[in-house]
């Protein structure tokens, strides 16, 4: 995580191993990879959850904000996966998944940034599946559609909450489910809708 307070108390909470990092550096990412092999000794799964949002009309877009936005979504998920890539086909086995959006799946006005940056990241998933199967990587494309979380609250939009609408453990219980399957095969893609938000 990039915020040392948030991540410090998240990690105690959870009794995980906290890594002070940003995704769109590649010198972190270099970084969390050997802290991570030296504390664990190996890998099985990535999941590449980082993402941000800026949502705005195109013709008020400013640059800063748009490549902000690429560097974390899809900079930062090609970073994070080449390296769980590089270590997982030397040992001819491994996981990424790669948490996308329902917005990877169709436009919409104010989306060029996010929507874009999920419409990438599902090209490149694509791409990288093709690649990795001959070593027995698995590759996984998850599509969350509105999830209650702070990312609308940090995106700058607003986000009424109901107790029907999709919760992050909503999502983990996918992706758990996706890798428990046996590793002879794999679900390509799934899409995740809240049944009547």
């Amino acid at each position: 995580g990039r915020d040392q307070k948030r991540l410090t108390e998240t990690a105690r909470e959870l009794g995980v191993h906290p890594i002070h990092a940003d995704v769109a550096v590649e010198a972190d990412v270099e970084r969390t990879y050997r802290e991570v092999l030296a504390k664990f000794g190996d890998l099985d799964i990535l999941v590449n959850n980082a993402g941000s949002g800026v949502f705005k009309n195109l013709v008020d877009f400013d640059l800063k904000e748009f490549e902000a936005v690429f560097a974390t979504n899809v900079t930062g998920a090609m970073l994070m996966a080449r390296e769980a890539a590089r270590h997982f086909v030397k040992r001819k086995r491994g996981n990424i998944v790669n948490i996308a959006s329902t917005a990877a799946l169709r436009g919409a006005p104010n989306g060029t940034a996010y929507y874009g940056s999920k419409f990438a990241l599902r090209g490149m998933t694509e791409c990288w599946r093709a690649e990795l199967r001959k070593h027995n990587v698995r590759v996984f494309l998850v599509n969350p559609s509105e999830v209650v979380t702070n990312f609308y609250q940090t995106s700058g939009l607003p986000q009424k909450d109901n107790a029907s609408k999709l919760r992050a453990e909503d999502i983990a219980f996918m992706v758990k489910a996706v890798l428990e399957m046996d590793d002879r095969g794999f679900t390509p893609e799934l899409s995740v809708f809240a049944t009547n938000p």
